[in-house]
């Protein structure tokens, strides 16, 4: 929980930074790069991290590591040799660059592509390796390279940077230099995860077979290229399809909506771990109470945050600076998104804990094919708002599917009292900041006495009906997985 809000926080800052040194046509332009880099190497680690994640725990069990040597090799060389196959157009090809980021002169825009595809590989390689150590059974590295280490050290180098030389390049090097720094990171974390292991014999132990470990990591590589593609799709699009500017705005508006689900995934972090071990051992009612209970807390803490958001989307959004005001009516689309996202609660983690990663794969490919249709048809048009509509057109899709999946094939249901009782909560809360968005209009003064209205109305409500919503056990499983 820690990492995560370390994450959202630090990774927030860094856009209002770059946002307010470049304005957003310079900040369009940079994370237009950030999104083809993050999306090229997702798909470059080829679920290779996933693989390890699985496979090294077997290994150390079956024969003491003897085989983990081979299982690496078997895991780092492909991810290495795709992400630099990746890398090579975005060094050599300059119409790609300039394809990319149409609206900026053709040297700049080729410097830019070329600065990000020099890093790419070893971003890659390090993203798979710190897969490894979660095959070791620590979270340590992970939270503290991906979570804590980098968003920290991005804001740390952007600070000095945009104070005395903004530039797209020098700001985009605040962006990836923590990248490889993370790398390196990884590679030692490894290694002190191995020291201690007993050393491998000469001829090795039994390696897993190369078809088992690729036939378990190719499904989860495609959809979780579709999961990161969802995110930064739109980025490329607005940047080709419109203006620079516009991805910018669009990039700010993503990370307001990304902050908003960190209630979501807390939860998450919190009950997948039981829904999988309920599961596991056949314990289906108590794994259906476990759903529903979760989906009450998500839908309790994250939808008056949502509906604040949209009721002052533009005073929200003119912290990255005047002109990203213009994407209040984008933000609006993506909150009520959201919204229906919150509203089934973490319907796709069951999926995953039920073992059904193939109905998991289906559900965001079509998601995916949704939002990248759409999205042509509309950016053109609408620009920003017409990116939002295809990312939010893609949500709605993948978790209503998602929720139809696991009520009539798995029989989980979602409604039951308490799920009613926080929806009411979430109403009545939105009913208060809609007057007085009325009264007092999109500004910060508005914003303000809403936030104090809306919290009393809050905290009376969830004080007086704790017991129904299960506020307790909230509270005693998040400390519990805080421990």
């Amino acid at each position: 929980m820690a990492g995560s809000l370390a994450n959202a926080v630090f990774s927030f800052l860094l856009v209002g930074l770059i946002t307010r040194a470049v304005g957003a046509q310079g900040a369009g332009a940079i994370f237009t790069g950030v999104a083809l880099f993050t999306i090229l190497s997702n798909t470059c680690k080829l679920g290779a991290d996933t693989g390890l994640v699985r496979f090294v725990p077997r290994d150390l069990a079956v024969d003491e590591g003897r085989s983990v040597d081979a299982l690496l090799r078997t895991a780092v060389l492909p991810a290495a040799v795709a992400s630099t196959a990746a890398a090579v157009p975005l060094l050599l090809c300059p119409p790609v660059a300039t394809a990319l980021l149409p609206h900026l002169p053709p040297g700049d825009a080729v410097a830019l592509v070329r600065f990000f595809g020099l890093f790419l590989p070893a971003a890659t390689v390090g993203a798979v390796l710190l897969g490894a150590t979660r095959g070791y059974g620590t979270v340590v590295p992970f939270v503290g390279v991906e979570q804590i280490g980098k968003p920290v050290l991005r804001v740390l180098i952007a600070v000095p940077v945009a104070w005395y030389a903004p530039g797209v390049t020098a700001l985009a090097s605040a962006w990836l230099l923590p990248a490889l720094a993370g790398s390196v990171a990884a590679w030692f974390s490894l290694r002190r995860c191995r020291a201690g292991r007993p050393v491998p014999s000469p001829r090795g132990g039994t390696a897993v077979p190369w078809r088992d470990f690729w036939g378990f990591a190719a499904p989860r590589a495609v959809s979780s290229v579709f999961d990161i593609s969802a995110v930064w799709v739109g980025v490329i699009l607005l940047s080709v399809l419109a203006t620079a500017g516009e991805a910018g705005v669009y990039t700010a508006i993503g990370r307001v909506v990304t902050a908003g689900t960190l209630v979501q995934l807390a939860v998450r972090l919190a009950v997948a771990p039981e829904l999988s071990r309920l599961l596991a051992l056949e314990k289906h009612g108590e794994a259906h109470e476990v759903h529903r209970v979760s989906t009450c807390w998500t839908v309790l803490l994250s939808w008056p945050l949502f509906v604040l958001v949209a009721a002052y989307p533009g005073t929200v959004l003119s912290v990255f600076g005047p002109e990203f005001s213009d994407g209040a009516r984008a933000l609006v689309v993506l909150c009520a998104a959201s919204m229906v996202n919150v509203a089934v609660g973490n319907a796709q983690t069951v999926l995953l804990m039920a073992g059904r990663s193939s109905w998991h794969l289906a559900v965001t490919g079509a998601a995916f094919t949704v939002q990248l249709t759409v999205g042509v048809l509309a950016v053109p048009v609408w620009g920003v708002l017409g990116a939002a509509v295809s990312w939010g057109a893609a949500i709605v899709v993948e978790n209503l599917a998602a929720a139809v999946l696991i009520r009539w094939r798995l029989g989980f249901r979602t409604v039951d009292r308490g799920y009613a009782g926080a929806f009411a909560l979430g109403l009545a809360v939105s009913v208060v900041l809609v007057a007085t968005r009325t009264a007092e209009g999109d500004t910060p003064s508005g914003l303000a006495v809403g936030m104090v209205l809306g919290m009393c109305v809050f905290g009376i409500t969830l004080w007086r009906y704790r017991t129904s919503l299960r506020v307790s056990e909230l509270v005693g499983v998040l400390r519990r997985r805080a421990a």
